[in-house]
């Protein structure tokens, strides 16, 4: 399996045991589930499903929530949809019957949004496939006059965003927080956030799934322009997350294809400078909805996501609703595999990540680890953790070892699926007081002969994990130990 982790949407294409079975064993690390759509009751019932199949597999399998969030759409037309034409007058009304729309005004399902606008505000509606310029506002009778930049068809209940960003729509919606008491129900490990504002909506999130005894990583969804209007802005929020996912479908609306690219690209770098995961995600392999091979443009998405160092690529649609959902994950698997190949340890691996050492233990992990990847180009790592923190913060180096994260705790070992390079490991009788090597050889030799490794650099950091205060790292030679053991 390739080191960068794949996160699958789960829809209609990919809920039956068969399909989820075949997408954990093509490579699946991260399952999503959307809240956009479906019940409580669906998303409880795949949830326990792709944990029986994990648990047959033998292989830990994280369960993503994505709260739907605010969605500022327009409401409802007669017809069900009408034609613009460049040129074209249209009225953005918060009064309107949400059915009534015409060719000349539609409703709002969000009226709060007149509230935030001003003259010369460009709306983008579909995607951005409708613009509209606003000429007028009427904030008491809540009414934008526009004027419409572009021709194309509107149609029911499609999205607006402001270029550039800007609106007030709170990240958290009532929906949001009753859906966190279902992720909380389900035990989800990952909690995305959709359309946060700045790192303030992070932390209520936070303190939200807290109260609803959720217990899971909260993923920052970037989307909205404000927060990567300056590194500032962007740290803020990511310092504020466990992981970040760069969801490029809002934030490329909001900011523009042309700078789309760029604000990718650091928003991996920063998330890996502050030592946090980041996903990659959406219209990644958008073609294998329909087709069963990718196109030559979103081989090289992948790949360069996967060389800018993400943690992991993310199928929404591919998986959820398209006909190829098993091949789109084995394409994704080829393609990162392919380039891993040619990734290395970065010889300035110390220099980039020692600010994130603020502690012994941790620089003796970090140094363990560039040091012993270069000497030995065969070498596995296991690491006993109690947090998580060891693994994280080896994750952080490009490295051609495998890391083992070896825990007796099955819900902490879903949380570290989503980190390159780390396979969780579970050892329910590990006896943390007796030989630990002897023990990780025993359970990890038959893993290690399969990905022809020859040594094992055993770690366990109490300091790191903050459980004590022994630091113990060893360089095993496998053949040996096995003769030691045997």
């Amino acid at each position: 399996m390739c080191k960068t982790k794949i996160v699958a949407t789960l829809g209609p294409a990919s809920q039956t045991r068969e399909t989820l079975t075949q997408l954990i064993q093509a490579g699946v690390n991260v399952v999503r589930l959307n809240f956009s759509h479906g019940s409580a009751e669906e998303h409880i019932a795949r949830a326990e499903m792709v944990r029986e199949i994990a648990q047959e597999l033998n292989v830990s399998v994280g369960v993503l929530v994505d709260l739907q969030g605010p969605k500022i759409r327009i409401a409802c037309f007669e017809e069900g949809a009408i034609q613009l034409a460049a040129g074209d007058t249209f009225i953005l009304d918060g009064n309107l019957d949400r059915q009534a729309g015409t060719q000349e005004r539609v409703g709002l399902d969000y009226p709060e949004l007149i509230d935030d606008l001003k003259v010369g505000n460009i709306l983008l509606l579909d995607d951005g496939r409708i613009q509209l310029e606003v000429t007028a506002v009427d904030a008491q009778t809540r009414i934008a006059h526009t004027v419409a930049l572009n021709s194309g068809k509107l149609s029911n209940r499609k999205g607006i965003n402001l270029l550039g960003g800007g609106l007030s729509a709170p990240a958290l919606t009532e929906k949001d927080k009753i859906d966190i008491i279902t992720a909380a129900e389900l035990q989800a490990d990952f909690l995305a956030v959709s359309f946060p504002r700045n790192a303030e909506d992070i932390e209520y999130a936070r303190q939200l799934a807290v109260q609803a005894g959720c217990h899971a990583h909260i993923v920052a969804k970037v989307e909205r322009a404000e927060v990567v209007a300056n590194e500032a802005a962007m740290d803020s929020v990511i310092r504020a997350s466990d992981v970040i996912m760069v969801a490029r479908g809002d934030l490329g609306v909001e900011i523009g294809d042309a700078r789309l690219p760029s604000v990718q690209k650091a928003l991996i770098a920063r998330s890996k400078h502050l030592g946090k995961p980041v996903i990659t995600a959406t219209q990644m392999m958008e073609s294998m909805i329909e087709n069963p091979l990718p196109t030559r443009a979103e081989v090289l998405d992948v790949a360069n996501a996967v060389i800018d160092g993400t943690d992991a690529i993310m199928l929404s649609a591919e998986s959820a609703a398209g006909r190829y959902p098993v091949e789109a994950v084995q394409a994704m698997v080829r393609i990162a595999q392919g380039v891993e190949h040619e990734t290395h340890c970065a010889q300035d691996c110390w220099d980039a990540l020692q600010h994130l050492c603020s502690d012994a233990g941790k620089s003796f992990a970090l140094s363990s680890m560039i040091s012993a990847s270069k000497v030995n180009k065969d070498l596995g790592v296991a690491i006993v953790t109690e947090q998580g923190e060891t693994p994280l913060l080896m994750s952080r180096c490009q490295s051609q070892a495998t890391i083992w994260a070896v825990s007796d705790k099955p819900a902490l070992l879903r949380k570290l699926s989503i980190l390159r390079g780390v396979t969780p490991t579970y050892f329910q009788h590990l006896d943390k007081q007796g030989d630990i090597a002897t023990q990780l050889i025993h359970l990890l030799r038959k893993p290690a002969q399969d990905k022809q490794i020859s040594s094992i650099l055993v770690t366990q950091l109490e300091s790191v994990e903050g459980v004590g205060h022994i630091n113990v790292c060893r360089l095993l030679n496998l053949a040996q130990q096995e003769e030691l053991v045997a």
